[in-house]
């Protein structure tokens, strides 16, 4: 269980309310929280999440380990439509391989925790998941 407030006796209370009714351990202070990295500006009042491990994962994952750094999550060069969805058995085929989804899912975990800065993108490519095409994918990656 991770507690957080602004008043440590109001922790040091709960902590022995908890601990008078269950049995408990502390463990020290939190430094990781369900694959978050937690770290501390204690003179400022601040903490900090980070999801670094994670994002390395999903671009070992996907195999983006040599992909081009852009400082702008979707870049102006790409004009993503459902016309760019597959029309060739060749391309539908092609993108049946593609995990299209999955990585959406990753950059939507990414999202919703730590990255708000890529929402608007991952909103666009997310359209396309039930037919994407290779301009699609090209924009994921």
């Amino acid at each position: 269980m991770l507690i957080a407030a602004s008043n440590m006796e109001a922790i040091v209370r709960l902590k022995e309310q908890l601990g008078s009714a269950f049995e408990m351990k502390y463990l020290g202070a939190t430094k990781r929280i369900l694959g978050m990295g937690i770290s501390r500006d204690r003179p400022n009042r601040k903490f900090f999440l980070s999801q670094k491990e994670f994002a390395g994962k999903v671009i070992r994952h996907f195999g983006m380990e040599k992909a081009k750094i852009v400082s702008t999550p979707l870049a102006t060069h790409f004009k993503l439509l459902a016309t760019l969805s597959p029309k060739s058995e060749h391309e539908k085929k092609y993108m049946k391989n593609v995990p299209y989804s999955s990585a959406i899912g990753s950059l939507m975990y990414l999202m919703v925790c730590t990255r708000s800065d890529i929402a608007q993108v991952v909103s666009v490519v997310s359209r396309y998941l039930a037919c994407p095409g290779r301009g699609h994918w090209e924009a994921v990656k």
